[in-house]
Formats: structure tokens, C-alpha cells, sequence
């Protein structure tokens, strides 16, 4: 037992030294490449730095070559010269210009003219040797005990025979140029020949000198040996000159030889290192996590062993309990069986007694669903022996066949209902509505007549083809007219408008104004009525059947009280499957 924990915690041990390798190694490659795009945007940073001071001096360049030909200037090498004129030029110009100073001298180095508070003496100096050759000089430094820096082109001035007159020279303001660098990022610097800040976006280390032998800037009068350590391939110094300075940069160089200098950045290197960090961090922790999980499951697996050692044991001892619990199961399963069965039955004899629940509410109804084809079967025979009296046979013979037609329909009415009591619907298909609404206004039409109810038919010009059953939809139509001139019952005017819309959705309107619906949550409940209890004009079946007639062949009926009065009652048919393919 003892080995095998020493070696579990030798393994261990190995693992973790392996881990803290492979850490290392990560940062190390982390490190170097977070160095690598650091000096790439150094580089980048350091060029734009160049280019901005470039840029910076190239109007002053440009003025000193434009003014140097002025004819004012030309004057000052005549006989008789006019200085004053020409200072006043230089001293617009200066002003316009932003210049430190502008300065004009005859071909030996004099100074004919200046403005600006800058002296200078040229005479002998290579950037006016330059410009006495008919090339553009420069050269920068600083001035005076103050030790101003500035940055000068000398311009030639040609006669008007080609031949070199003098040479007009501007002197720029280093600190006025770099005022809009103070306190960029990163850290930029140009140094001149000695190694010496000449322009720098931190003006604290500005004439500072680069160690030559150590890593970072030296203060003007620091010992030599003083500074930090330098390493190279990256060049990294680790300095310690304030908090406008990186702790540990990124030193890069590049020659400058357009403005005269060496152009350095120092990118702070804190980044690079902490991301190296992180990453390290992560796979290490990535590692651990996996070392961890595969201990667990070495752990686990040990421990399965062992439980599934015990649990064999107990396997073999429970088998006798289970092969008994088993046989009571059985017993029960069977008793399960049999109440299933009896619930079964029960069902069966529930649906059943619906049925004829429904097979007597259905049949109450019948009385009050043919009392309409036999009113109108009366009111043709009674016109048919009207006719015959007065010998019109062929309109005699009409109402005949249209007693004929009444009476197959209330045929067709009592087998509608029978199948509705059984749940039976003949099978929907193509149904004209407008024919529909036709043949129930037709069958309504004497009754409308002896009540004085107005009826306004507003017909679609094409036909309107829905997914219904001919007969069902007929006799709910029926049912509304008729229960409108019934609500309708002792008003004076009567009016029933009928509308078809036709669209996704046919949708059929039924209204009146009459008192309108007095409950509208009951009154597709059976035997629900306004009517006088016990009447003969009605049991309170009728809408209760248009509403099981419309849903039968997938319909939907509503029902409303108008805002302006009377009812308002809404059937909403699928349009036929061609037509709403189309």
C-alpha cells in the first residue's frame, strides 16, 4: 500500500515539473512574439513620427526656396539698397509663417536682412558652402547660452544671369514643431551625431544622451557607468526615469538620413509580457485541469473496482429476495390488467350515454328545424289552390314542384340532424354560398313578406365556392333569418342585411335591428332563448345546431351586439382547396 501511494506521488511530482517546462516554454515563445509585432508597430509608430516631422518642415523649406528670388531681396545687391523694404518682407513672412527667423546674405555670408530673433553668422558654415554650390542646405543645433534648437535650410538667391547672389535662410523653432507631440504614445525620439535628444515627445528627456555601453538615456552631466541593464536581440532597457516612461522598452533605431538624425521608439514591453504571462497561465492551468480530471478518474476507476467487487457479493444475496418480489410483481400486474379493462368498459358506456344525451337533444330540436320547410309547404299549397281557382295551371304546377323540392329538403333536414345526433356529417365539398344564401332567402322570403321585414341581399357578380355541406350550411342560414325577423318581433321598421365577402376566408354577415343579443356568452347554449318559456315559436335549439352544423365542416360562427343596435352574427368558411391554391 505504501508503494503504490509513493509511486502515485512520484508520478505526481513528474507531472507538475513537466507542466512548469512546458509553462516556460510557452511564455518564452509567447514573450518573443509579442516582442516580434510589438517592434512591428514600433517601426510603424517611428516612420509616422518621421514623416509628421518631415512634413512639419517641409513648408518652411518651401518658403525659404520661394522668397529666396523675391525682388525686394534682389534690391539689397544693388546700388542703392533698400533694407528697410526687405525686412519689412522677411518680417511678414516670419509672422505668416509661424518661422523662428528668416535671414538674407550676399554671396560672401553677410547678413543684408533678418527678422526674428535669431542670430546667426554663415559665413563659412557647410549648409551655406551648400547653398553657394546652387543646392539646398540645412543643419541643425542649438543657439545661443539659452541653447535654443532649431532646424535652418539655406536657400541660393540667382541673378538674373544665373549666377549666385546670396542666399535667403529660414530658421525654425524645434519646441514650437514638436508642441503637438508632448505626451503621445509611444515614447519617440530623434538624437544628432553625439547620440544626443534633439526632438523628443517627452520633454523631460531632452538633451539626454544614449549609454553607449548600458541600456537607457543618461541626464547631461550622469557618470557614465550609472543606468540600467541592456540586453540585445531584443534590445530591452529597463529604466527608472518617471512614470512618463516605460519601466521595461523596447529600444529601436532607425537612421534618418532625410532630416540628418536617428530616429529611436520605445515601446513599452509590459503588454508583451503580460500577455506571455496569460498564456502560460492558461496552458498550465489547462494542464493541471487535465491532470486533475485524469486523477478523478483514476481515483473513480479504483473506486468502481472496489464497489463492483462488493456489489457482486450482494447481487448473489439479493437474488432470492428478488426472484419473490418478482412473483408479487406478476400478481399485481395482473390486477393492473384487469382494472384497466374495467375502465376501459366504463369509457365505452360513458361515450355511449353522450350519444343518446345528444340523440334526445337533437331530436327535441326536430320540430323546431322542419316547422320552416312546412310553413313554406303550406304557403305554396295554399297559392297552388289559389292558382287553380283562378286557372293558372303552370304557376300552379311551380308551387307543386317546389313543394316537391321542400319536402325532399326537409328529407334532407331530418337526415342532416339524425347524422349530426350520431356524429355523422355528409362529407364537405364544393358549395356555392351565394346559391346557398339564395335558396335560404327564397325559403324565407313569404315569412319576411307577412312581417314586414325589409331583406337586403348584397350578391357577389361571381360565385363565391367554400368547403361546407349544401344542406347544413342552408338550414343555418335559415335558422339566422329567421331568428332575426323573430328578435325583430313588434318593431316597426325591420330591416335584415345580408353581405358575402369574399378573400382568404369567406365570410358570411347576418344583420338585423332589433334589440340585439341580451347574453352573448350563452347563446349558443341549448335551450338558451329570449323567447316566451314553453312558446310554440321556439325551444332555443336553433343556434345551438348552427353552431355544431358550421363546426362540423370546419366553420367558425360568432355572434355580436352592433354598436349602433340590433345583432350581428358572422360565419367564417374555408374557401374551397382549388380556389385557395389559386
Amino acid at each position: 500500500m505504501l508503494s503504490l501511494l509513493r509511486a502515485r506521488w512520484i508520478v505526481i511530482a513528474f507531472f507538475l515539473l513537466a507542466v512548469t517546462a512546458a509553462a516556460a516554454t510557452v511564455w518564452r515563445y509567447g514573450h518573443s512574439q509579442g516582442l516580434t509585432q510589438l517592434a512591428k508597430q514600433g517601426r510603424a509608430d517611428l516612420a509616422l513620427a518621421a514623416d509628421r516631422f518631415t512634413g512639419e518642415m517641409r513648408r518652411f523649406r518651401e518658403l525659404a526656396v520661394l522668397m529666396s528670388d523675391h525682388p525686394r531681396l534682389a534690391a539689397l545687391t544693388s546700388a542703392n539698397p533698400d533694407v528697410p523694404a526687405a525686412t519689412q518682407l522677411l518680417q511678414e513672412a516670419v509672422d505668416k509663417s509661424g518661422a523662428a527667423g528668416l535671414i538674407f546674405t550676399d554671396a560672401n555670408g553677410t547678413v543684408l536682412a533678418q527678422a526674428g530673433e535669431v542670430s546667426l553668422d554663415p559665413a563659412g558654415s557647410s549648409y551655406f558652402r551648400r547653398a553657394m554650390h546652387g543646392a539646398l542646405g540645412s543643419f541643425f543645433g542649438r543657439l545661443g547660452p539659452e541653447g535654443r534648437r532649431v532646424y535652418a535650410y539655406a536657400a541660393p538667391s540667382f541673378a538674373a544671369d544665373g549666377a549666385i547672389r546670396g542666399s535667403l535662410i529660414a530658421v525654425v523653432d524645434i519646441s514650437e514643431i514638436e508642441w503637438g507631440w508632448i505626451g503621445g504614445q509611444p515614447v519617440v525620439f530623434f538624437t544628432d551625431n553625439d547620440d544626443r535628444v534633439f526632438i523628443s515627445n517627452r520633454e523631460e528627456i531632452l538633451g539626454w544622451r544614449i549609454r553607449p555601453s548600458a541600456a537607457g538615456l543618461a541626464p547631461p552631466g550622469a557618470a557614465e557607468a550609472e543606468g540600467g541593464a541592456r540586453r540585445k536581440d531584443p534590445d530591452i532597457w529597463t529604466l527608472d526615469h518617471g512614470s512618463y516612461l516605460p519601466k521595461r522598452a523596447l529600444h529601436l533605431a532607425t537612421p534618418k538620413p532625410v532630416i540628418g538624425m536617428t530616429g529611436h521608439a520605445l515601446m513599452d514591453a509590459a503588454p508583451a509580457s503580460r500577455l506571455a504571462m496569460l498564456q502560460a497561465a492558461v496552458f498550465a492551468a489547462t494542464c493541471l485541469a487535465f491532470g486533475a480530471v485524469l486523477l478523478l478518474f483514476a481515483e473513480r476507476r479504483r473506486a468502481l473496482a472496489i464497489s463492483n467487487a462488493q456489489l457482486e457479493t450482494r447481487v448473489a444475496n439479493r437474488t432470492a429476495e428478488l426472484s419473490q418480489t418478482n412473483a408479487v410483481l406478476r400478481r399485481e400486474v395482473a390486477e393492473r390488467m384487469e382494472a384497466e379493462a374495467a375502465l376501459t368498459r366504463a369509457q365505452e358506456d360513458l361515450v355511449q350515454a353522450g350519444k343518446l344525451s345528444a340523440l334526445g337533444q337533437m331530436s327535441a330540436g326536430i320540430s323546431h328545424e322542419l316547422n320552416q320547410p312546412l310553413m313554406a309547404i303550406q304557403q305554396f299549397a295554399d297559392n297552388g289552390t289559389a292558382l287553380l281557382d283562378t286557372g293558372k295551371t303552370q304557376s300552379a304546377r311551380d308551387n307543386l314542384g317546389r313543394i316537391s323540392d321542400l319536402a325532399a329538403r326537409a328529407a334532407r333536414i331530418i337526415r342532416n340532424l339524425r347524422a349530426f345526433a350520431r356524429n355523422e356529417a355528409e362529407p364537405a365539398g364544393k358549395v356555392d354560398l351565394g346559391a346557398v344564401i339564395d335558396t335560404a332567402v327564397e325559403l324565407t322570403e313569404q315569412r319576411l313578406g307577412n312581417e314586414g321585414v325589409a331583406l337586403d341581399w348584397h350578391r357577389p357578380e361571381f360565385p363565391v365556392h367554400v368547403q361546407a355541406g349544401e344542406v347544413r350550411l342552408g338550414q343555418v342560414m335559415v335558422n339566422l333569418i329567421n331568428n332575426a325577423v323573430d328578435a325583430m318581433a313588434g318593431q316597426v321598421d325591420k330591416h335584415i342585411e345580408i353581405s358575402l365577402l369574399p378573400g382568404a376566408h369567406p365570410t358570411v354577415t347576418v344583420r338585423d335591428n332589433g334589440p340585439g343579443i341580451s347574453d352573448p356568452a350563452k347563446m349558443f347554449e341549448p335551450f338558451y332563448t329570449t323567447k316566451e318559456v314553453g312558446g310554440e315559436d321556439g325551444l332555443g335549439l336553433g343556434l345551438s345546431i348552427s353552431y355544431g352544423l358550421v363546426e362540423s365542416f370546419g366553420g367558425r360562427i360568432s355572434g355580436s351586439n352592433a354598436d349602433d343596435g340590433g345583432a350581428i352574427f358572422r360565419i367564417e368558411l374555408d374557401p374551397w382547396k382549388d380556389e385557395a391554391a389559386a
